[in-house]
């Protein structure tokens, strides 16, 4: 499973991962009783968005080997608002070319779990780690404009 040649003569593996993510139905305001679509099928609609995104939407660097929708749909309370909420789990298996690839996943506010399948070691050079870092840097930075957006839309 060589996908390349790093900048120092060794051979470059692919990364694969099985990624979790939990989507959540967005908290709305209480509504009338028995009014509107149940939780369980509200996270399963979302999940559906999302999983068709991430298929129809090729993304540099990373190819979906499979995705489990196997996972039920399970509701809890939530903390602060104190109404339930419904997560909607699904299991992706990815191939990516590099570490930074893997992190458009994990920097998601849906991401649960990671779990690397390949290779079974992992090293860095110099170089490597200080793009990573600055990788984990952009995307933060991103999501945190993202947010600021949301904010400011309400």
């Amino acid at each position: 499973m060589i996908n390349g040649i790093t900048g120092d003569g060794r051979p470059h593996p692919c990364l694969r991962a099985r990624v979790r993510f939990d989507f959540r139905t967005p908290v709305k305001k209480a509504r009338f009783f028995f009014s509107g679509i149940p939780l369980d099928k509200q996270a399963e609609d979302l999940r559906d968005q999302q999983i068709a995104l991430l298929r129809n939407v090729p993304i540099q660097g990373v190819e979906i080997e499979d995705i489990d929708l196997g996972a039920e749909v399970y509701v809890l309370i939530d903390e602060k608002t104190g109404r339930e909420v419904a997560f909607a789990p699904v299991i992706l298996t990815v191939r990516t070319d590099s570490l930074e690839d893997l992190l458009r996943f994990t920097i998601r506010e849906e991401f649960r779990k990671v779990e690397l399948l390949a290779p079974d070691q992992l090293m860095l050079n110099r170089f490597d780690l200080e793009r990573f870092i600055y990788r984990v840097h952009e995307e933060q930075q991103k999501y945190q404009q993202i947010l600021e957006r949301r904010l400011a839309a309400r």
